[in-house]
């Protein structure tokens, strides 16, 4: 039975749900950041998916890319699936600005998360939720 990763539901709020994939929003200010999640349990790798979810995960993952990158007018989109804190199969999807503050280099282990406010991530992960709404059931 698939359960999200205590560090995950931790460190994120759910946007909802793809075909494939728990919809996440990263709790960090400094940069819009989403997250999928394939919803199978002990899952840590792409290749541990059947070929059908793989081609579902391609398809989601290309999709919050090109709705986050025109959403927020992202300089790059940095997408990533690291595993090593945590290993659940989780792929990042963070879009880069060439003002912010790690810019060129990786944004992990580089400054300290800022908080969305109650009111901040209550208006992004609407409006972000309404860029995604065609794929979210």
């Amino acid at each position: 039975m698939f359960k999200l990763d205590p560090r995950l539901e931790q460190d994120t709020l759910s946007l909802g749900k793809f075909a494939l994939c728990e919809v996440l929003l990263m709790n960090d200010a400094r940069y819009p950041w989403i997250i999928l999640v394939p919803q199978h349990a002990d899952i840590t790798e792409v290749y541990h998916l059947s070929d059908a979810d793989q081609q579902q995960l391609t398809i989601e993952s290309n999709f919050v890319s090109q709705q986050l990158a025109n959403s927020v007018n992202a300089d790059k989109m940095n997408i990533a699936a690291l595993g090593n804190v945590v290993s659940q199969l989780h792929i990042h999807h963070v879009a880069r600005f060439k003002t912010d503050e790690t810019w060129p280099a990786p944004i992990w282990g580089k400054g300290d998360a800022i908080a969305y406010t109650s009111e901040e991530i209550q208006a992004f992960s609407n409006y972000i939720k309404s860029c995604l709404a065609e794929m979210l059931v």
